[in-house]
């Protein structure tokens, strides 16, 4: 259930975030949704992957690289899903910061719920 629910809320946040930011197009909330399960996909495969063939680089700036992981797969994703559009590296980079910060902050609220 609760994997139902970050994936409802990270669709939602997709779709806010092409709102405002003009180079990420999404076509509609099905889009978002399939956004949203394959960043989790290529979140949960490719990405440590990546990091562990990155660690020196990733070491030299100080973890700064992360985000251009994270900016790559917004990229990849861009590539697989149709109704899913980002123009360029720079407009994947904020979307990946953006998405990344609202996930946190969202995800907060779901584990007070929990609390009480």
């Amino acid at each position: 259930m609760n994997l139902i629910i970050r994936l409802l809320i990270t669709a939602g946040i997709v779709v806010l975030l092409s709102h405002f930011l003009t180079g990420v197009a999404v076509s509609g909330f099905t889009a978002a949704l399939i956004v949203a399960a394959v960043l989790a996909l290529l979140n949960a495969i490719l990405k440590p992957i990546l990091i562990i063939l990155t660690i020196p680089i990733t070491i030299m700036t100080l973890g700064l690289f992360l985000f251009v992981i994270n900016a790559c797969i917004i990229l990849l994703a861009d590539r697989f899903i149709d109704g899913f559009a980002v123009d360029g590296f720079w407009t994947a980079l904020l979307f990946s910061i953006l998405l990344s910060i609202s996930q946190s902050i969202a995800y907060s609220f779901l584990k007070e719920e929990k609390k009480k």
